[in-house]
């Protein structure tokens, strides 16, 4: 399903038109954005929780040459699946 798909299926989830469907839906990911670009954690009881992780600086290789290059530290990320949605896939 790609973000398109989504907006038709909330629309006709709910009643409402694509535009404000996709509105909606825009709102919802930049908020989600926004929170972890605090540092916060968004929790959706059911479906799952978003977070950032911190990953360590590291050394890796080039794969064409085989160099060794570093790798910077960086936040990454990271969602964890709920029970209930774990339950569903299942």
């Amino acid at each position: 399903m790609n973000k398109g798909e989504l907006i038709e299926a909330v629309a006709s989830a709910t009643g409402a038109t694509k535009a404000d469907a996709g509105r909606a839906i825009d709102a919802t990911v930049e908020s989600i954005t926004g929170a972890l670009k605090k540092g916060d954690t968004v929790t959706l009881i059911g479906f799952g929780t978003f977070k950032t992780a911190k990953r360590a600086a590291r050394t890796g290789r080039n794969p064409q040459t085989g160099a060794a290059l570093q790798i910077p530290a960086r936040t990454v990320p990271s969602f964890k699946a709920g029970a209930a949605l774990k339950a569903a896939v299942n």
